[in-house]
């Protein structure tokens, strides 16, 4: 500890506090000890922001626990002062934050970065003043009247719905899995399930992948709750003043239910009773910053921390999930089958064999004959008279924004690349020069190297050029495009083409009439593990949005797991055998892995420095499609390539391969030398 003016031996007798300080380097990764003056002894309560001096500086930090006596054989430093005496850090949120940082083999500063948002002053004196708080009670010293249970409603749809409803207003722990019924009503049910929670005394914690599913999800707990302020939406959007004042209403438990995007898994909700997500297979619930991880994971392992339940899932099931429910700690949640065929839509995989007699060359089409006269009668109706498909809006999905994604010579089909970058070219308009994706040049007299042809020809055609031919094809009838930074909520019910990304398809008024799920292959043919699963959870999120019996075409072949899933609507069985196929490969869920990327030296080191379990297995390394790690002050990245080493362990040694890559961390920031390396456990993509 460093030493100054201030310094006191423990003799002295003055309180001890035990600070977490706000460093990220693995090597400090643990609480130190600083005496509490006598005229912050009042202030400096557990869960209060703290400023310290450390190595010689000003820095932040939590103060943890008080004690009378400190281990610490030294002289210890007081602490600079008090930031603010709200007890920011609850018990709770703390044992949460350090059993994420040990799994993920990070820092607890790090993931407390993460779970409590940044400090506004004026915002924290107009809130009401709150007593400090403790592991058995909520800091509000009135807690919010209970609201009356709610009803099943369209839980009553599902064979366990209102037992799993029962065990929620019982206080018991009970966890599901849950495949919601396709169409709109899962924010209701989500709702409703909340709002039980909170009839019984306890609070409730939901997460969403975005901000639209947020607004829904905030509309029907508005409505269960009939317009009562019972709950809060905590969003990056709302500003620091604002999201701040909402969080401090939850950590002084004036609201039971918070619902919110990813950083809400950690929202300080008091007596937490349930936690939901909803589509666990959204890669926006994956964390970009270290240590990267997952809100299924955190929210898993918080459930079981606090006793709470837990409703996972979605349209889809992940394999992740699925392991859950293998290993026993979650029970499967499914609709009654007699109900999943009155509101399933009806979906067909063209070119099927009978589209094929007709018209040879639907093979190759774009859009097949079936596609067309799908689209054709539900924007017009049927010419027969036929009442089975009802007029309305047409959403067709296509996986790549942007006019022409990627093009390639017409002549010898090889793909367009940069002469400056070697970048892939794409266009942008449908007059526009081709341009690099990577570095922006344009490549207005580019030729082939391969065969010198100077013609192009579509490779990938993005959203704007498909409503663009769509447009041409149905003249009276409106193109609305849904993607990238313009992304719609909702669209009328009215007769219209819906052209969206996946993950971006509106809410159409009362459901679409039919459904396109166009360039399957581009979805199914991505050189990533999670391929065929990601696909079928992108239909069947689009494919719910359809009215029942309405139609859904998906262009892909017919024979794919994936395809046959989403035409039987069995996600679950689809997720099983995924789960035993990658059991038998050993991948994950299956097993646990990490990542390890850098400059190939110092993931060699690393690796081999690392005091690995024994049944530990080295994959690799390989190249990494990444840059090395930038130099100091802003230097160009190392001449030297990045490479990325696989580690794959048995799960049940999944937290000893975690202590021993954090070990391996500390060691190296402790040295201050070499490059740096980035360590991630349970890698989104392993391939």
């Amino acid at each position: 500890m460093a030493k100054g003016p201030k310094e006191q031996t423990v003799s002295e007798r003055l309180p001890v506090a035990r600070v977490a300080v706000d460093i990220s380097l693995a090597h400090l990764d643990r609480p130190f000890d600083y005496l509490v003056p006598a005229s912050m002894d009042e202030t400096a309560v557990p869960g209060c922001r703290v400023r310290v001096r450390f190595a010689g500086q000003l820095v932040d930090g939590y103060l943890l626990d008080r004690i009378q006596t400190s281990e610490h054989q030294g002289r210890l430093t007081r602490l600079e002062r008090v930031i603010s005496p709200e007890p920011v850090l609850t018990p709770e949120i703390f044992a949460l934050a350090r059993s994420v940082a040990d799994r993920y083999a990070g820092t607890l500063a790090d993931v407390l970065r993460l779970a409590i948002p940044p400090r506004h002053a004026t915002a924290e004196r107009e809130a009401p003043s709150a007593p400090p708080s403790d592991s058995a009670a909520p800091p509000s010293a009135t807690p919010p009247p209970r609201p009356p249970r709610p009803g099943p409603g369209s839980w009553a749809r599902y064979p366990a719905g209102e037992a799993f409803l029962a065990a929620l207003a019982g206080g018991r722990p009970v966890r599901a899995a849950w495949s919601a019924l396709p169409g709109p009503g899962w924010p209701a049910e989500i709702a409703i399930a909340a709002a039980t929670t909170a009839a019984a005394g306890r609070g409730v914690v939901i997460v969403v992948p975005d901000a639209r599913d947020l607004a829904r999800v905030d509309a029907a707990l508005t409505a269960v709750n009939q317009g009562d302020a019972g709950h809060v939406c905590l969003t990056a959007d709302l500003g620091p003043a604002e999201r701040y004042r909402r969080w401090l209403a939850v950590l002084r438990g004036a609201v039971r239910i918070v619902a919110g995007t990813r950083a809400a898994m950690f929202a300080p909700v008091c007596q937490l009773g349930l936690v939901v997500l909803w589509d666990d297979g959204d890669d926006l619930h994956a964390e970009p910053r270290a240590p990267y991880p997952n809100a299924r994971e955190v929210l898993a392992l918080r459930a079981h921390q606090c006793g709470a339940a837990a409703l996972i899932g979605g349209f889809a099931r992940t394999a992740e999930l699925t392991q859950l429910v293998a290993a026993g700690w979650a029970k499967p949640l499914v609709g009654r089958p007699d109900v999943l065929r009155q509101v399933a839509p009806r979906v067909r995989a063209a070119p099927d064999e009978a589209e094929l007699a007709r018209d040879a060359a639907a093979m190759t089409a774009r859009l097949p004959s079936l596609a067309l006269r799908t689209a054709r009668t539900a924007l017009a109706g049927d010419p027969r008279g036929s009442a089975a498909l009802a007029v309305g809006p047409v959403l067709v999905q296509v996986p790549r924004r942007g006019y022409l994604a990627a093009i390639a010579c017409a002549r010898c089909r090889a793909q367009a690349r940069c002469a400056v970058c070697g970048g892939p070219l794409r266009v942008g308009g449908s007059n526009e020069v081709p341009g690099c994706r990577w570095c922006g040049a344009l490549a207005a007299d580019w030729a082939c190297a391969r065969c010198g042809s100077d013609r192009l020809r579509a490779l990938v055609t993005g959203a704007a050029r498909t409503a663009e031919e769509l447009g041409r094809a149905f003249p009276d009838v409106p193109v609305r495009i849904s993607g990238g930074q313009h992304v719609l909520a909702e669209v009328p019910a009215e007769p219209a083409l819906v052209i969206a990304t996946p993950g971006a398809e509106p809410v159409a008024a009362d459901g679409y009439a039919a459904a396109l799920l166009l360039d399957g292959w581009a979805l199914l043919g991505r050189p990533s593990l999670r391929a065929a699963e990601e696909t079928l959870r992108r239909w069947l999120n689009a494919a719910a949005l359809v009215r029942p019996a309405g139609a859904v075409v998906v262009l892909a072949e017919a024979s794919l797991p994936a395809v046959q899933a989403l035409v039987r609507w069995d996600p679950v069985g689809f997720a099983e055998r995924e789960l035993a196929e990658r059991a038998e490969l050993g991948f994950p869920p299956a097993v646990r892995m990490a990542a390890v990327t850098g400059p190939s030296t110092a993931v060699a080191e690393f690796v081999g420095s690392a005091a690995l379990p024994d049944r530990a297995e080295i994959l690799g390394p390989i190249p990494a499609e990444i840059s090395g790690p930038a130099g100091p002050n802003g230097a160009e990245p190392d001449a030297e390539p990045a490479e990325r080493a696989l580690i794959r362990i048995p799960r049940t040694d999944g937290l000893a391969l975690a202590r021993a890559l954090h070990a391996a961390q500390a060691a190296r920031s402790a040295r201050k030398d070499g490059a740096p390396v980035r360590v991630q456990l349970d890698p989104a993509e392993v391939a």
